[in-house]
């Protein structure tokens, strides 16, 4: 892949990062205020916060609503191969030359001060939101919620929180407590906040902000559920809708699409109909979760009988939601895994559920990254959780040593990381 103008000025951007990051809303808002205070200019606003399946959830919400004739712009994070697939104008990924000048905007409006990369990105996107027609916008916090800088935006349409985890402790707390009330402090007052399945203790947490706030909730399981059936699911809330299984596969989806649909009810000034939903449900689209990998170099090392699969979940509930997904739909042939992670993930979390259910796993390296696990070193984590693991030099060598080991129809799942599952889709 060709650099572009974007890449240097990303590279440039990065060397502003601040050699310690206080978590604060100080250095967007200046920008902002330099540029025109763009936040203040959206479309109306649904502002998504969560551990696991913020990305799905917009997925579904951006599918239903352009079957239903709407224009959507959606902000998400991290990129898997360009940098560009995080801001969608109109469903597109933001084109090469409409980037370079939205960046170049702030890094000219910044005047070299220091401020995060995701800071600085936020509020190009900000900027090119404000600045492109659109009916609505999905809005996915980065990593929390009360001082992520996409919370600037003082009164969305909808708040969404998806089921909180463990996850990001650095940043977020080392409680689930402590992380649910960074995620739900982006309720604001009188906005409806649709709140996904959550462990008791996170969901405490919600709904403690929430009553603090004046913000009405729609919780799961309360407000509005939903039933697996055999060709599809059942929603039920104001009524009941009968509706496709969705494309996304998984358990857990299904949960993610009641979650869609729940926001989508609470969307005013907007008609989506049942049929808008199903289209919704069958055309939404999040690679790197739970995706079938048919060809490509990896796909061509394997026997045909084998199936290939990539998803980048990365934390113990992601591992609990691919176990189950295992133990549900993959019964049929053994399971092997190839993983890489970050070294700042709890590895061994993540690992375990899986033991239940895996044949073996090889470990990798991400590569060009210097803040993963060794191979060697995610190998004894994986061990130690009960999976037959070893160490392999890269994604091929790793994809033949399963290969050669495992005789007969076979399955492999690639996961552990997003950084792992971009580089497996950029090759």
């Amino acid at each position: 892949m060709f650099a572009q103008p974007s890449d240097a000025i990303l590279a440039r951007l990065m060397t502003l990062h601040p050699k310690i990051i206080d978590l604060s809303l100080d250095r967007i808002e200046r920008l902002l205020d330099r540029l025109g205070r763009p936040q203040d200019r959206l479309p109306p606003v649904v502002h998504l916060a969560g551990t696991n399946g913020k990305g799905s959830v917009a997925a579904f919400m951006r599918a239903t609503l352009e079957s239903a004739g709407y224009t959507v712009h959606a902000y998400t994070s991290p990129h898997l191969v360009r940098f560009h697939e995080r801001i969608r104008l109109a469903g597109e990924p933001i084109a090469e030359p409409a980037l370079a000048a939205y960046l170049e905007r702030c890094e000219e409006a910044n005047d070299g001060a220091p401020i995060t990369y995701f800071e600085i990105t936020t509020a190009a996107a900000f900027l090119a939101f404000s600045e492109e027609p659109a009916d609505i916008l999905l809005l996915e916090c980065g990593l929390g919620g009360r001082l992520d800088a996409t919370n600037l935006v003082a009164r969305p349409l909808v708040t969404v929180i998806t089921p909180v985890s463990i996850d990001h402790q650095h940043f977020l707390g080392e409680t689930l407590r402590e992380i649910a009330a960074e995620k739900a402090a982006i309720q604001k007052r009188g906005v409806p906040s649709v709140i996904g399945p959550q462990p008791p203790e996170a969901a405490a947490v919600i709904e403690a902000v929430a009553a603090r706030t004046g913000t009405p909730t729609f919780r799961f399981g309360r407000s509005f559920s939903v039933e697996a059936t055999a060709n599809g699911l059942v929603y039920s809330a104001r009524g009941r809708l009968t509706l496709p299984r969705p494309v996304l596969p998984g358990a857990h989806q299904i949960d993610n699409a009641a979650v869609a649909i729940a926001a989508l009810e609470r969307l005013k000034g907007f008609t989506v109909t049942e049929l808008d939903i199903a289209k919704g449900l069958l055309r939404a689209s999040w690679p790197g979760r739970l995706q079938r990998l048919r060809d490509g170099p990896l796909a061509g090392l394997l026997p045909e009988d084998w199936e290939l699969w990539l998803d980048g979940g990365h934390n113990a509930a992601a591992g609990e939601a691919l176990a189950a997904h295992a133990a549900a739909e993959w019964g049929d042939r053994p399971l092997w895994l190839v993983c890489g992670m970050m070294n700042n993930k709890q590895a061994a979390a993540f690992f375990e559920p899986l033991a239940r259910v895996a044949s073996g796993l090889r470990a990798v390296a991400i590569p060009g990254e210097e803040n993963a696990f060794s191979a060697a070193e995610l190998a004894d984590i994986a061990t130690s959780a009960g999976l037959d693991a070893a160490p392999a030099d890269d994604l091929a060598a790793a994809v033949e040593s399963i290969a050669a080991r495992q005789k007969g129809p076979a399955r492999a799942l690639i996961c552990g990381s997003l950084y792992l599952a971009g580089s497996v889709l950029s090759g």
